[in-house]
């Protein structure tokens, strides 16, 4: 075992608070499946699991890694990756429940990350263990609203677990974690505060053919038709004169008849089980409501990218044909594209390349391409995918 004074100062100092732990030893499991459950379910650790996945499980199977998440006191929570990578990591331990705290096992990232509470980079045997020497790992440790260090995301691998750009990728998927733990800490109920500026109902028309107009706790189905009519007038808050309304609806501006008699029966219905939501006319306008659209395209203009995308379930009414919808739908997509590639950030480009309109955006990719490590195994499937859109 080469001696503590050889090491990097980090590495030699956790080698000599590890002196009592046995290097052969193995990992003991802490958690139970129920244990397992319950944190996976409820607490800070179940706002970061959908994040890590979403940004990083992909990635780390194509690379061969294994991804993990730890709580406070260095009990894996939950652990996925490659799956050659992961039947080889069981072998020194690395599994759910087991306690990979640094009195427990000695020198790795995410122990050692935990004790000194800040990003840690581990190399091959750099690690106190022996079983672990093969692997190198990065880990991050993850803070509550209040700063307060409530588990650890982890990277273990070949030597492209502690490449440069690994720690950065970690570090901002565990920021995107903690903006989404400070927001739901934001939202604990208290006192009701009365406002007549608030929408009284939300529409949600991302990813879905017709819409649904939440009001509290009730859901109201809307027709094709109804929703195109709403998607419409909600992007215009000034309003629209009948024939303009016309024609971004049926895509004939004569068909003013016709769309009067729409806007009575959507009325009927708004009376029904919105009464919140009106559509007046002369010009006709929609109050009272907002749209899932709105909410993201917020984010993006706070330069919450990452949560943007987390909250973006595909295109506006997919399957419409309405002009205005259409135009609509363009919009949210442009903005995504301008978004994401004036940040310039490997992960949010990541995070909208991996939806369907990402995917199919050859200047989304090429701007992900440039700022990819030239090491990076989507590099590859990248320009695939460019040809493919942008032909030879």
């Amino acid at each position: 075992m080469r001696a503590p004074d050889r090491l990097r100062p980090l590495v030699a100092a956790s080698w000599r608070r590890s002196a009592a732990v046995d290097p052969d030893a193995v990992p003991a499991l802490a958690l139970g499946d129920d244990e397992l459950d319950a944190a996976r379910r409820d607490g800070p650790l179940a706002t970061l699991l959908p994040v890590v996945r979403h940004l990083l499980l992909d990635d780390t199977r194509s690379a061969g890694c294994v991804l993990a998440v730890g709580d406070a006191s260095g009990r894996l929570v939950w652990v996925d990756g490659a799956r050659t990578a992961r039947r080889a990591a069981e072998d020194m331990g690395f599994v759910p429940g087991a306690d990979w705290a640094e009195d427990r096992v000695g020198t790795s990232a995410p122990g050692t990350a935990l004790r000194l509470d800040r990003p840690v980079q581990i190399r091959s045997d750099e690690h106190y263990a022996n079983a672990v020497k093969p692997w190198s790992c990065t880990a991050v440790p993850v803070h509550d609203a209040h700063g307060s260090t409530v588990g650890v995301l982890d990277l273990t691998g070949d030597d492209r677990a502690v490449e440069r750009h690994t720690l950065s990728l970690l570090a901002a998927t565990v920021a995107a974690a903690e903006a989404r733990l400070a927001l739901a800490a934001s939202r604990v109920p208290g006192p009701a505060v009365p406002t007549s500026a608030a929408p009284g109902a939300e529409l949600t028309v991302l990813g879905t053919d017709t819409a649904v107009l939440r009001i509290r706790d009730r859901r109201v189905q809307l027709s094709a038709r109804h929703s195109e009519l709403l998607v419409v007038l909600a992007a215009h808050p000034d309003g629209l004169a009948a024939a303009d309304l016309a024609q971004a609806v049926y895509g004939d501006a004569g068909a003013v008849v016709t769309l009067r008699a729409e806007v009575v029966r959507l009325r009927r219905v708004l009376a029904e089980h919105a009464s919140g939501v009106t559509v007046t006319s002369r010009p006709y306008r929609v109050t009272g409501m907002a749209t899932d659209v709105d909410t993201v395209l917020s984010a993006l203009d706070r330069g919450a990218r990452l949560q943007a995308v987390d909250r973006y379930a595909g295109p506006v009414l997919p399957g419409s044909a309405a002009p205005g919808v259409d135009a609509v739908r363009d919009l949210v997509r442009g903005r995504f594209r301008e978004s994401v590639v004036a940040d310039g950030s490997v992960e949010a480009l990541l995070a909208w390349a991996r939806t369907p309109d990402g995917a199919a955006d050859g200047r989304v990719l090429r701007a992900l391409l440039a700022v990819l490590p030239r090491r990076s195994p989507r590099r590859a499937g990248l320009v695939a995918a460019i040809e493919a859109l942008e032909g030879p």
